[in-house]
């Protein structure tokens, strides 16, 4: 039998040792930072064994490791779940004490500053149960923070957790002040051209990194090893030593191997495009369901690359190309990432519920939608505040916005609508973000009418407009009307690229009148107040017209009912397909002119 427990495991009855591997499934309740029935299996059996045991815990309850030492002390390794490390690590080392004896050693406080604990925690145990805890923290220039020790049952769990974020935004900003900030240097390598790697060092910069070198070698495809080839990675290796980068970042999407072969050989942490997306979009996220929707995201796209994350989970749990303990750590990693996976799916369910609801609310009410999409960073949001005098984050950035944001507006004509801010395409778009982001996607695959931002500061404007159509015919968004905006006019004499398209500066207000007339014009081809006379004797034909739009007036008159109603106008051409064109008022009926192949109303279901 293959066991998971590290370090003096010699003449440990295998029962106890599955006792102790049975706690890598165990994961402490958010909030508590050493519960109480852990405590008990572990002075259980620390005594049993009269030796020391180590536990290492990750911020959200997880144990990591567990590891035996002699009755007199235990190794204790460096577990970090941070590249940086000059930062903490994440990671708490919980280990007992069969002395009964609760006190940190100096060898316990050289281990946290050395390791850069989150916490070092020492229990002492005796007779089989737990006696009194200490722990301590790292402050501010490395001074240890270690409050007296507890009794098992008094940890203040709270305020120690409380302690480790308070510790962690210390030790931050004394590395922000030490450094000017803690900013990975990064290298980027591309196969494609140098305007993507252009791109893709906005993208680095927007994540916080400081790009210190760029490299392109062209392929027609890329290698299935390295990507680059071995030659080339190896000059690469060379170059970002000589660069003290502390990432390679690629502008490919790298399968799991590429990923491990590459940390290999560059020894620095490899990122792919796909990853740098990601790590913005969970900087980005603000609101439940973004969040939600990101960590989905990641987990997706993590779940197929676990093996290139071969050196950490091999410090984990056994060494590089090893079976047995690593691999029962991987195929562990696996299954919380399929638990949490459907976890996030059922609350992301709950929340697309919720939108369902709304938007049939709207679509009862007849309220049309008017979204803003285009390329990342082309200005949509900047227009939205233009137009509606609301208040969105706006910043010079990729991806600064993610959010869904609508705010009601009226056009000159009193028709009512919501204009709807997207979030930015991209090229090469995480075909996972596209998934996880689809129920907010599909604010713009829903919309009655499409404008489409383009940069018209961007000398690659008609690349990224093809990007744009691109994934809205993923998304089935092509059959809406069109508004084409060229946004930053004022930056650059542009050209209306696109026929009809409506040359803007949504920072000085440029031609953001044409703009609304355009969006008052496509609304009114499609809806338009429409007045309907409803005989005493065809009465019943009110309940068939009223749920299809929003009533404006209702007025009885001695004949029958007259009903003013915001009504698309497919629906209207439907009624008087079906009911005659005697229902409209006087007047009205010579505004609808039916197409030739408009079927008879008998035909009509």
């Amino acid at each position: 039998m293959n066991h998971q427990v590290s370090g003096n495991t010699e003449g440990i009855r295998e029962a106890l040792l599955a006792r102790l591997d049975s706690l890598y499934t165990y994961e402490a309740e958010e909030g508590s930072f050493l519960p109480r029935d852990l405590m008990k299996i572990l002075a259980e059996c620390s005594c049993e064994l009269n030796r020391e045991i180590a536990v290492y815990l990750t911020r959200d309850g997880e144990i990591v490791s567990v590891t035996v030492g002699t009755d007199r002390d235990v190794e204790l390794t460096d577990y970090r779940l941070r590249r940086n490390e000059r930062r903490l690590s994440r990671i708490r080392c919980v280990h007992t004490h069969p002395d009964g004896d609760g006190r940190l050693s100096d060898v316990d406080l050289s281990a946290l500053k050395i390791f850069r604990y989150d916490a070092m925690t020492a229990v002492g145990v005796k007779d089989g149960e737990p006696t009194y805890v200490q722990t301590a923290f790292l402050g501010e220039e490395e001074e240890i923070l270690m409050p007296e020790p507890v009794r098992w049952y008094r940890v203040p769990d709270r305020s120690w957790m409380d302690q480790i974020l308070f510790s962690d935004e210390a030790v931050g900003r004394e590395m922000t002040q030490a450094t000017g900030g803690d900013r990975e240097r990064a290298v980027l390598m591309g196969i494609e051209s140098m305007e993507s790697l252009e791109e893709l060092k906005r993208l680095a910069e927007t994540a916080g990194a400081e790009v210190t070198g760029m490299f392109l070698q062209k392929r027609s495809k890329p290698d299935g090893a390295l990507v680059i080839g071995k030659g080339r990675a190896e000059e690469l290796a060379r170059e970002c030593q000589a660069l003290e980068a502390d990432v390679c970042i690629f502008d490919e999407e790298l399968t799991g191997m590429q990923t491990r072969n590459l940390e290999e050989t560059l020894r620095v942490k490899v990122v792919d495009r796909t990853t740098l997306i990601l790590d913005i979009f969970a900087q980005r996220a603000s609101s439940a369901e973004g969040k939600l929707q990101v960590e989905l995201a990641q987990l997706q796209y993590r779940s197929a690359r676990l093996i290139g994350q071969g050196l950490v989970l091999s410090r984990l749990a056994g060494g590089i190309g090893t079976r047995g303990p690593g691999e029962s750590q991987l195929e562990m990693s696996r299954r919380r990432i399929r638990e949490r996976m459907t976890e996030l799916r059922g609350r992301l369910e709950e929340l697309e519920k919720q939108r369902t609801i709304r938007r049939k609310s709207r679509e009862r009410n007849e309220i049309p939608v008017v979204a803003l999409v285009g390329y990342t960073n082309a200005g949509k949001s900047t227009l939205l505040n233009a137009l509606t005098g609301a208040d969105v984050y706006v910043q010079d950035q990729l991806f600064a916005t993610l959010d869904a944001v609508s705010r009601r507006m009226t056009t000159p004509e009193n028709t009512a609508y919501l204009l709807t801010d997207t979030v930015g395409f991209i090229r090469k778009l995480p075909h996972t973000l596209v998934s996880a982001f689809r129920s907010t996607l599909e604010e713009a695959a829903l919309a009655d009418v499409l404008v489409i931002v383009s940069d018209g500061s961007s000398e690659r404007m008609a690349e990224q407009h093809d990007t744009v159509e691109e994934v809205l015919r993923e998304l089935g968004a092509e059959d809406q009307k069109r508004i084409e905006v060229i946004n930053k006019c004022d930056l650059k004499d542009a050209d209306p690229a696109f026929p009809g398209a409506v040359m803007i500066s949504a920072k000085t207000g440029e031609g953001l009148e044409e703009l609304k007339r355009k969006i008052a014009e496509a609304l009114q081809e499609s809806y338009s107040p429409v007045t309907f006379m409803i005989p005493f004797s065809r009465y019943g034909q009110l309940a068939a017209i009223r749920p299809l739009g929003r009533v404006i007036s209702e007025n009885h008159t001695d004949s029958g009912t007259e009903l003013t109603i915001m009504i698309s106008r497919e629906d209207t051409e439907r009624l008087v397909r079906r009911f005659g064109p005697e229902i409209l008022r006087a007047g009205a009926a010579d505004e609808i002119q039916p197409e030739n192949n408009i079927p008879r109303a008998d035909m009509i279901q």
